[in-house]
């Protein structure tokens, strides 16, 4: 049975469905504080509170804090990160034991990082291979980490390997961290705006499969990517940006 023939629908058209849409300011401004907390701007999400009468989710010291802590991951000081999140809520660590053994697998790596080797082989065999024993997940990253002890430099190493002494991977623990944080607090891990990038290019690919359609790029001010939005915050300027295209 053949499939049924494809539908167009016109620029004009498709803009007159979207403006049908209701969508309310309140809305768009919890979207947007939602976006400032889990991103934690604190100083903005205080001015944009202010500014559009929202009330935050989360107390605003909160947000100094989980910054602090992802501050101290990015420039590879595990030790105080680790307290300082003991100091916010210390079930956080007693109860996420995989978010712990990621935390001392950050602190193997920055050892490795500082060509302090004596001290990187006791503390994986004190603190991570038992761990390792108990989980072979965790075993299997360990082996990973370890594998840095067998290059010379990370320039040498597979990419696979190489990529623990990356800032993405100071970034993806500081993720780790502030998503457990955020879940302690009862708040959504996930900022609501890219969920709605999420389902929005699900739709799209959907209704691809039966008509011609004008889809939405969006575009940041440092580099056009589909799919990025450009977010302006203060005043009557705040908005999104987004053109319409035939791609």
């Amino acid at each position: 049975m053949a499939p049924p023939p494809r539908s167009t629908i016109r620029k004009e058209e498709w803009e007159q469905r979207l403006r049908e849409v209701q969508v309310t300011k309140d809305d768009l401004n919890r979207l947007i504080m939602d976006y400032l907390v889990i991103e934690g701007y604190k100083s903005a999400a205080e001015e944009f509170s202010d500014e559009a009468n929202v009330s935050a989710p989360v107390d605003f010291e909160s947000i100094e804090s989980r910054m602090v802590i992802r501050e101290a991951l990015q420039r590879g000081d595990v030790e105080e990160a680790i307290t300082r999140v003991n100091d916010l809520n210390p079930e956080i660590l007693d109860t996420n034991h995989a978010l712990y053994f990621h935390l001392q697998q950050q602190k193997l790596i920055e050892y490795i990082r500082r060509g302090q080797i004596a001290e990187a082989l006791t503390f994986a065999q004190e603190e991570l291979a038992p761990r390792g024993e108990a989980n072979p997940e965790f075993l299997s990253e360990l082996e990973r980490t370890m594998a840095l002890l067998a290059f010379e430099s990370s320039s040498s190493a597979p990419s696979a390997i190489s990529e623990l002494l990356s800032p993405a991977q100071r970034m993806k623990t500081a993720g780790e961290v502030n998503a457990a944080i955020l879940e302690s607090f009862s708040q959504g891990k996930e900022v609501k705006l890219i969920q709605l990038l999420k389902l929005l290019c699900w739709g799209e690919s959907m209704l691809s499969e039966r008509a011609d359609f004008p889809k939405v790029r969006f575009f940041c001010s440092s580099m056009a990517m589909p799919c990025v939005n450009v977010l302006r915050i203060g005043g009557p300027s705040r908005r999104l940006f987004f053109k319409w295209s035939k791609r």
